[in-house]
């Protein structure tokens, strides 16, 4: 099972990650509460070895604008949070692309020329548990689960949805900050099965 850590912002917490066997860990280069500066980014990614992607995550900006702080920040990935156009990441073509969406939008990967796909709640970024297995058989490809994941249902949500890999943010947190006992805990449980 194919497992990303995102939202990291300490170094402590990207130690964590790689160590549990984080396949990926993301940097929230957009603004939201977790958001870090390309320069703290390549600070956190300096750290993490080659065989972990390190995925810068946007939503909205402009793919010119995309290309350049992912250059600054030194990601190896780039996420589109959102409803991105198919252009935009034709846009970026040349970077490894991961594209997240609402369960309700198209939910084959490489639709949009991605290598990865994160299908996520309804409403996305919530961190709410969802109706997992209403997605089983849908998306195609290396497709990860997203939404209201934690250590306690991730084996669960694995179990009714089928996916390639899962996605975890605030799932690993405790009163807003990432928790390193919360990050094994989740990456023991969703490679138990």
């Amino acid at each position: 099972m194919y497992v990303k850590i995102c939202g990291l912002r300490e170094p402590a917490h990207v130690t964590a990650a790689v160590e549990a066997g984080a396949d990926a860990i993301g940097f929230v280069l957009t603004t939201s509460k977790r958001q870090v500066t390309a320069a703290e980014a390549r600070a956190l990614g300096e750290a993490v070895p080659p065989h972990v992607l390190t995925v810068g995550v946007f939503a909205g900006e402009a793919p010119e604008i995309v290309r350049a702080v992912a250059v600054e920040a030194g990601v190896r990935a780039v996420q589109l949070h959102g409803n991105h156009p198919h252009s935009d990441f034709i846009a970026l073509k040349g970077l490894t692309l991961v594209r997240a969406v609402a369960a309700d939008a198209d939910l084959r990967c490489g639709a949009f020329d991605e290598e990865l796909l994160i299908v996520d709640a309804p409403k996305p970024g919530s961190g709410e548990p969802w109706n997992w297995g209403a997605i089983r058989g849908r998306p195609s490809g290396k497709w990860m689960l997203a939404g209201g994941l934690d250590s306690r249902n991730v084996s669960r949500a694995i179990s009714e949805a089928r996916p390639w890999g899962v996605d975890v943010s605030s799932g690993v947190e405790r009163e807003g900050r990432k928790d390193p006992d919360l990050i094994r805990e989740f990456v023991t449980e969703a490679r138990r099965r």
